[in-house]
């Protein structure tokens, strides 16, 4: 009799040697003296599985029986033949789910449901290997080399998704108190080191004058590696800044001199995803997503403003390469660049600095953006905060 914790009942007949023969349980209740006439099962809170798992001691081939239930419904069977010491259905239902695919939800019930049957002798570690690797590798050792090969990829759709699909994990990763492992920022640094120089040798080659008079087709081939390495940064990038890890890259780039000046002779082609990466160092300031010191802060506007605002113009048309990723702070993704966004972030990255400085920089940009104000950056909303502090504010005393 199973009696439902609802107050109804529910009578089975059941031959008493199929009983003994598969359940522990049974079999002890049923070598009592004197012998029950019934037993008696309270407060049964699945009725329908308890039913069911009966029934499977009937069955010559438990397994099969399985084919074609749901995870959710062998786990219920799993839990009343595990009460009943029914150690074929047991058997049954892990047999089942190593065969099975689950992930998701699925896959977290599936490891809460097993993983205290080890201690009664059961092997389940063909189940649980699916989840975790018995290997001694440590996880940040494959997430490196998942990030080198992305890095090494050519230009192509798998590079763009999977760009994309590891950015999105990564953030995923953060998100989990308890993941398995943060990414190395020591190797994160070393592939942006390698990129840097990768890119600065390829700008010397371009920048040289019998590259110049080359034609365009046979200087596809360099700018599609300027523009592949310059993605690659653009992407460690956005990883840097997702891990709160950004702000000694923003020190390494305002620091290339050298680039900077190259910048104005290699052609929009190539100097357009160089432009990409300041601009996003310049949005992340603006976003409080990098903490930098005034000096950084200074350094990557004397070195980067005036090549990025030479380009500006352009850098709102699609960039023929379609190498960029639908990055938050991107527009339409590779195929627009969001003016407005990186507007306000080089003009509060002005605001950071002190009054003379921030002076300097806006009384130089309103020359040029008077007269040219379509192909400039638009920082009328920091030229009015830093008309409001200069004219409108109460004078602060600075000791």
């Amino acid at each position: 009799m199973l009696h439902t914790k609802c107050g109804t009942s529910v009578r089975m007949s059941v031959h008493r040697n199929v009983l003994a023969e598969h359940s522990k349980f049974f079999a002890d209740k049923l070598s009592e003296q004197p012998p029950v006439p019934q037993i008696e099962i309270l407060e049964c809170d699945d009725v329908e599985i308890y039913v069911e798992t009966v029934g499977l001691m009937y069955a010559k081939d438990v397994k099969r029986r399985l084919i074609k239930q749901s995870v959710s419904r062998v786990l219920r069977i799993l839990k009343i033949a595990e009460t009943l010491g029914f150690h074929a259905c047991i058997k049954s239902c892990l047999d089942y789910l190593e065969a099975v695919p689950w992930e998701g939800e699925e896959e977290e019930k599936v490891v809460s449901s097993i993983r205290h049957l080890q201690d009664d002798g059961y092997r389940i570690s063909p189940i649980l290997n699916r989840v975790a690797s018995g290997f001694c590798h440590s996880p940040n050792d494959t997430l490196s080399k998942i990030l080198e090969m992305v890095l090494e990829s050519g230009e192509g759709r798998g590079r763009r998704e999977m760009k994309s699909l590891v950015l999105k994990l990564l953030k995923e990763n953060l998100l989990m108190a308890n993941g398995s492992a943060d990414i190395s920022v020591e190797s994160l640094y070393a592939s942006c080191r390698r990129c840097l120089e990768s890119l600065l040798d390829l700008f010397r080659h371009a920048s040289e004058s019998a590259f110049t008079d080359l034609s365009q087709e046979s200087r596809g081939p360099v700018e599609r590696r300027i523009s592949l390495a310059a993605d690659n940064l653009l992407w460690l990038v956005e990883i840097l800044v997702d891990q709160h890890a950004s702000d000694e890259f923003a020190t390494l780039w305002a620091s290339q001199n050298e680039l900077a000046e190259l910048h104005s002779r290699v052609s929009i082609t190539s100097r357009r995803p160089v432009n990409y990466i300041t601009s996003r160092l310049f949005v992340g300031i603006g976003k409080g997503e990098l903490l930098l010191s005034k000096e950084t802060r200074k350094q990557l506007l004397h070195v980067w403003l005036q090549p990025l605002i030479d380009d500006y113009g352009w850098l709102q048309y699609i960039w023929p390469h379609r190498l960029i990723y639908d990055y938050s702070w991107l527009q339409h993704g590779c195929r627009g660049f969001d003016r407005k966004e990186v507007d306000e972030g080089i003009g509060r990255t002005i605001l950071t600095l002190p009054l003379e400085e921030q002076q300097s920089i806006l009384l130089s940009w309103l020359g040029t953006f008077l007269k040219s104000g379509d192909s400039y950056p638009n920082l009328e909303r920091a030229f009015e905060v830093w008309w409001r502090r200069t004219f409108t504010r109460p004078p602060v005393i600075c000791r």
